[in-house]
């Protein structure tokens, strides 16, 4: 393992920590996943960029990383809190399709989206897989921690320590998202089990001790995490938005489960640390899933951009700062790709050396300090490029510290090349092979100077779209607008 310790900030405490592994040499960590009713927005692919990179850091390190998103099949419903449809329910009543169909379909893009973002070697556990364990977990915490109403089991948050200590939220009239559901001990009451209403039939529906019905969403994480990671594990992330009612909720019914007292001792909450990335912010409105064309990945891709270069502008920003994205932004940090990836162009046939050579120590040190000081990777990039510009050294030194230093970052430098980051939308009327023939046409011409025809070449390039970029220091040589 690296010699820099890991320091992290755990939203429980407030408070930058170390990271010491529950079990000596392992990593386990928990992220909130999907519930896969739609498409996943851009923002909503944010929190998978941060934890893949906390991921591969613990990887880096040496820790041997168990790393696990849960799939919400079941159970979520369009509030937050439990008013509302079921998502799952009302996306297949309006597709005409079933509610496992819909929840396949929505999975299986979400982990393309995933692959396409070089977020790999994840456990993607569904709900619909754990609800025996759910109905044994509420039977266990029922007697000291429930009530049932009419409409499902609920759990009493006046029963553990600290409530909402994580939301740093909690009122006398309770959490100020939560509307009030008839007959409620506490605003703040949740449920453990939804019935199915009189008289209506669901597709995902279960027997339990409380009737027919399926779990409430907020369990499946507390079992799941607790089947596949142990209490207490090490690391539970997600969006900040989860941190204000699902993760509370989550950590009473952890509490509850585990008989364990307050939240003095973070280990109490079912994880020893819980992070949590900001948001992405776009201000046209795009990023709601209402909003018809929403930002979701194919949509970046569908405009020519490279999903790599997401990722890149996730990597600028560090994962608790508000991230605004544009269309501007998106540019640069497919811009700076490029230049990355034409610098390691360089190395490609180099054969990889020894990276503890000097010359790279002061890039190295600062790569390793940037990434253990909560996952700093605006400053490892740059360590990352400051390598990259090291000048009269082995070229196979160099591959082998650029290679270490992205298992951390994900970028795939290695893989791609200056030709998969070209701006390409999917609407244009022209193919590259065509592109490639006219602008060998074009070089011929010139080299003939016959200009004439090198000018109407170019002309005709960009009635079709294609900017051919003579002069471009990137050397790109022509992009698609």
């Amino acid at each position: 393992m690296t010699e820099t310790p890991l320091k992290l900030f755990n939203s429980l405490t407030r408070e930058i920590e170390t990271f010491t592994p529950v079990h000596p040499g392992e990593a386990r960590v928990y992220s909130c996943g999907p519930t896969v009713y739609n498409y996943q927005h851009i923002g909503n692919m944010r929190a998978y960029v941060f934890s893949d990179t906390l991921g591969r850091v613990l990887r880096w390190k040496g820790y041997d990383l168990t790393h696990v998103i849960n799939i919400t099949d079941v159970g979520h419903l369009t509030s937050d809190a439990d008013e509302g449809e079921d998502k799952m329910e009302k996306m297949a009543a309006k597709a005409g399709k079933s509610a496992w169909d819909i929840a396949k379909f929505y999975q299986e893009d979400f982990e393309r989206d995933l692959a396409r973002l070089n977020i790999t070697g994840k456990q993607h556990p569904r709900a619909t897989e754990y609800v025996e364990p759910m109905i044994e977990w509420g039977k266990r915490i029922a007697d000291k921690h429930c009530y049932e109403l009419d409409s499902g089991l609920y759990f009493d948050v006046s029963t553990v320590d600290d409530y909402g200590r994580l939301a740093r939220a909690v009122t006398e009239e309770g959490e100020g998202r939560i509307n009030a559901v008839e007959g409620k001990r506490n605003a703040a009451d949740f449920a453990i089990w939804r019935k199915t209403p009189e008289g209506e039939t669901r597709q995902m529906e279960w027997d339990s001790p409380w009737g027919k019905g399926a779990p409430g969403w907020h369990l499946e994480c507390s079992v799941m995490g607790e089947a596949l990671l142990g209490f207490p594990f090490d690391i539970h992330t997600g969006g900040i938005d989860h941190r204000e009612i699902h993760h509370p909720n989550e950590i009473a019914q952890n509490q509850a489960y585990c008989c364990t007292n307050g939240l003095d001792n973070a280990e109490n909450s079912g994880a020893r640390i819980w992070m949590h990335n900001n948001f992405l912010v776009e201000r046209s409105g795009k990023m709601s899933k209402s909003s018809g064309e929403f930002l979701r990945l194919q949509l970046l891709v569908d405009k020519g951009y490279h999903p790599l270069a997401y990722r890149m502008m996730c990597l600028q920003a560090h994962y608790r700062s508000e991230l605004e994205f544009s269309w501007e932004g998106l540019g640069a940090a497919l811009t700076r790709l490029k230049r990355i990836v034409m610098a390691v162009e360089r190395l490609k046939d180099e054969a990889a050396g020894d990276p503890s050579h000097q010359k790279f120590a002061p890039m190295r040190e600062k790569f390793a300090s940037a990434i253990s000081d909560d996952l700093n990777t605006s400053v490892a990039l740059v360590a990352l490029e400051e390598a990259l510009a090291v000048k009269k050294v082995d070229g196979g030194v160099k591959r082998a510290v650029i290679e270490d230093m992205d298992r951390v970052l994900g970028l795939d430098l290695f893989d791609l090349s200056r030709e998969d980051l070209r701006i390409r939308p999917a609407s244009a009327e022209i193919t590259e092979a065509e592109i490639e023939a006219e602008l060998i046409r074009r070089k011929e011409a010139k080299v003939a100077k016959d200009y004439a025809t090198s000018d109407a070449i170019r002309a005709s390039l960009a009635a079709k779209g294609v900017e051919v970029m003579d002069g471009d220091p990137l050397g790109w040589e022509w992009k698609l607008g």
